[in-house]
């Protein structure tokens, strides 16, 4: 077998230019792990932030990346070896994970390949009903979800608040979703659907039926409406997209209630969140095989259903970062890894 293989790597920081397709070396498998023929790969917001050197972090939370680096977390393939000391994979068996992260920020995660090796305990048999190119799309971005609203899933300390995140039981509660039609937002949309909540769904006009078709039982325009403006007494905001106006959510909640961001830096309104008696509180997602594979059986039998925004070849990854760019993206976007080495 070749020990060279085809991927997608960075030699600097830049925008979507310096995302090049090119021989690399092909990864070996150590103590603990899979080795995974990758036929898709989810891309996120974490793959264009380590592009660009993670200049939105501060510079203390800036990972030091030693060049050439592998962008990418999430995979869907087929596994090609495994080490000795693991026992739960075999040789064949279709597979999905999200890679190494938060671990691998500096690039350790390198899904823009044909080949990734992967921890056994990220990894999950992939969702039976779904092809690679969905399966590859989940991963991120529904434990992403997952661990916001569902089940946290690990007891490692939160890098972004002192105390540790708790999901809230939503049966019976209304949830506003904001950045819904986005890769986190639309699972979101059907957890909280799928747990027994009333969801209203913010985003686009042109995503009002795409969104009511996932769930939602009330749909906002932000085109045309403030949110904030005609919203009270909501019990749970998850604001998929964060950042500093994420605090215009916290007089929408009811005493009681709970602002989740997704992406909270930038928001510096927790004292008005105190004396409004609301809780704000985010998460880093975290890489977790056992989760994927609770969550697998929804994705196989369509409880939550994967959006795919649009599809490229893996050397075609600089025109996916591209279309990223340009925002407004429904559901996620995907490279495809094709058989035979080509691309």
């Amino acid at each position: 077998m070749s020990n060279v293989m085809k991927a997608v790597r960075l030699h600097a920081f830049g925008g979507p230019e310096v995302l090049v397709y090119e021989d690399a070396p092909k990864p070996q498998i150590k103590a603990g792990e899979v080795l995974v023929r990758v036929h898709a790969v989810g891309i996120n917001p974490p793959d264009w932030y380590l592009r660009e050197g993670y200049k939105m972090l501060p510079p203390e939370w800036q990972p030091k990346v030693a060049f050439p680096i592998i962008p990418g977390t999430d995979i869907s393939g087929v596994v090609e070896a495994v080490a000795e000391d693991v026992q739960s994979f075999a040789v064949g068996d279709e597979v999905y994970a999200m890679v190494r992260f938060p671990g691998g920020l500096a690039g350790e995660s390198s899904a823009y390949a044909e080949y990734v090796t992967v921890p056994a305990t990220q990894l999950s048999l992939k969702p039976s009903g779904i092809d690679h190119v969905h399966a590859a799309a989940a991963p991120m971005s529904l434990l992403t979800a997952w661990q916001f609203l569902i089940d946290l899933g690990h007891t490692e300390p939160n890098p972004l608040q002192p105390h540790t995140h708790v999901p809230v039981p939503l049966a019976g509660k209304t949830v506003l979703v904001n950045g819904a039609a986005g890769g986190v937002g639309h699972f979101v949309v059907q957890l909280a659907k799928w747990r027994g909540a009333r969801v209203i769904a913010v985003a686009s006009g042109s995503n009002e039926t795409f969104l009511r078709d996932l769930g939602a039982d009330e749909f906002i325009d932000y085109g045309t409406t403030k949110p904030e403006d005609v919203v009270r007494d909501i019990d749970l905001v998850v604001d998929a997209v964060g950042g500093p106006t994420t605090g215009r959510f916290l007089h929408t909640l009811k005493r009681g209630g709970a602002l989740f961001p997704v992406f909270p830096l930038g928001f510096d309104g927790g004292e008005e969140a105190e004396r409004l008696g609301v809780t704000v509180s985010a998460t880093q997602v975290r890489s977790n095989g056992a989760q994927l594979a609770e969550i697998a059986p929804l994705l196989s039998n369509g409880t939550i259903r994967v959006a795919i925004d649009s599809e490229f070849p893996l050397a075609d990854a600089r025109k996916a970062h591209e279309r990223a760019a340009t925002g407004h993206i429904r559901g996620k976007i995907v490279l495809t890894v094709a058989e035979d080495g080509e691309s």
